[in-house]
């Protein structure tokens, strides 16, 4: 027994001897990019991917309220401008005032223009949320006043008048959409109306479709028609609702 301790210690002693010392692998730990495994890349892909199929609406509440959250902005930030206030306090102030879905997203933001960064980066970063588009203009307009010497209230006030435009023509055109929405719906259920409507009159639609071969691929074949029709009628919704993106 004693003999293996020997043995195990002196493996040890000589991978320590032999291996990086523990102050090159620290350094290497604190200067190296951190890395994102495969596996777990992938599987938060996965799970957003399942939250937009269980919760279809949320999404587009999240982006209506980053559309608000981006007026309301622009609106503080052309107040605090006409009280006389600099750009760069009356952006902080104007971030302070508003409440988007993630206020994490618009710290960097205030960061910048409290500490003389580059503004219009962090907005642009922050514009990659959806809703949040309107921020490149606001990114934009700060460059223009900071490289042009133009008016910031101006400019910002034409942003304003942009994204209110660009919100009642999204809402026109989602209220056109509404019956292209709900004929994806009725195709959604259609075929489990019509299975409760066989049973209904007696029928055995199920004992015919997994009872044979040809009840198979009936089941098959009406199955991918009816997701191709919701898939085809989902694109063409979405197509039509990217033309009244910012």
């Amino acid at each position: 027994m004693m003999d293996l301790v020997a043995t195990v210690a002196a493996g040890l002693a000589a991978w320590v001897a032999c291996g990086p010392s523990p102050v090159r692998v620290r350094l290497r730990e604190l200067t190296s990019p951190p890395t994102t495994p495969v596996w777990r890349a992938w599987s938060a892909g996965a799970t957003v991917r399942l939250r937009r199929l269980a919760w279809p609406g949320r999404a587009g509440k999240e982006a209506d309220a980053w559309r608000k959250a981006c007026v309301e902005l622009c609106q503080a930030l052309m107040a605090e401008l006409t009280a006389g206030r600099s750009a760069e306090d009356a952006l902080c102030r104007a971030v302070t005032a508003v409440e988007p879905p993630d206020p994490a997203v618009l710290r960097p933001v205030a960061a910048a223009a409290r500490d003389g960064g580059d503004v219009p980066a962090a907005l642009a970063e922050a514009a990659r949320r959806p809703g949040a588009e309107g921020l490149r203009r606001l990114a934009a307009c700060w460059r223009v006043s900071t490289t042009v010497g133009g008016s910031l209230a101006e400019l910002v006030g034409g942003v304003i008048t942009s994204l209110r435009e660009s919100e009642s023509h999204r809402r026109d055109l989602a209220a056109q959409l509404a019956g292209p929405r709900a004929t994806v719906r009725l195709l959604a259920g259609l075929p489990a109306l019509g299975i409760l409507m066989a049973v209904g009159l007696g029928m055995d639609p199920l004992g015919f479709l997994f009872g044979g071969p040809a009840g198979f691929a009936c089941l098959l074949a009406g199955a991918a028609l009816d997701v191709a029709g919701v898939v085809w009628i989902r694109r063409m919704v979405a197509a039509a609702e990217r033309t009244a993106s910012i």
